[in-house]
């Protein structure tokens, strides 16, 4: 039986759960009655989840959505990563913390010289949009990522995500990945074989 361990991007990303339905709650009903067709089974860590319910209010699909997705955490105190994990992940924060210096400083000197047509509103709507990028995409940024990333690791699952760190991470660390955008067609092979 395959584990499939979802991210919120799978249902919060409007190009991942349109494969499903118009809105967040219409594509969430429409997973759960295709999923079900199917013998697999679906995970989510509770970190993940709640923070799915913070974002959409699933008031009319909560408990359908927990009879059929697990809600479970990794057991964080049981498993073992390789240390090089560990040291690529820091090497890999330190470039990113040196990168977001750089455009700090190069738009600290535009604010200074009056770049931007003398806005500093502009400039630092532009350093943060840059200084964002630098720092959090293509990398585990969150609480919730490093759980989905576990969960998948221990379970030996497949990971379905649109969080393109994640799945980068994901890869690095050898668990299956499932593009979020193919989520619908790969139920409906499942679904198929079963």
């Amino acid at each position: 039986m395959q584990s499939i361990v979802l991210d919120t991007s799978v249902f919060t990303n409007p190009d991942v759960y349109r494969q499903f339905g118009a809105d967040s709650l219409a594509a969430i009903r429409s997973f759960l009655v295709l999923a079900k067709r199917t013998s697999a089974e679906f995970f989510m860590p509770l970190s993940v989840y709640d923070e799915l319910r913070t974002m959409k209010d699933l008031d009319g699909v909560a408990a359908d959505f927990e009879l059929l997705v697990r809600i479970r955490s990794p057991r964080k105190y049981q498993m073992q990563v390789p240390a090089e994990i560990l040291y690529e992940f820091i090497e890999e924060v330190r470039l990113r913390i040196d990168r977001g210096l750089r455009i700090a400083e190069e738009h600290a000197k535009m604010g200074r010289d009056g770049g931007e047509a003398g806005d500093l509103g502009r400039v630092i709507t532009r350093l943060r949009e840059r200084y964002r990028e630098a720092l959090r995409r293509g990398i585990i940024d969150s609480r919730e990522d490093v759980d989905v990333l576990l969960l998948a690791y221990e379970l030996d699952g497949v990971l379905v995500s649109a969080d393109e760190g994640l799945r980068k991470w994901a890869d690095k660390v050898g668990v299956k990945i499932l593009s979020s955008r193919h989520l619908r067609h790969a139920l409906e092979s499942l679904a198929a074989q079963s």
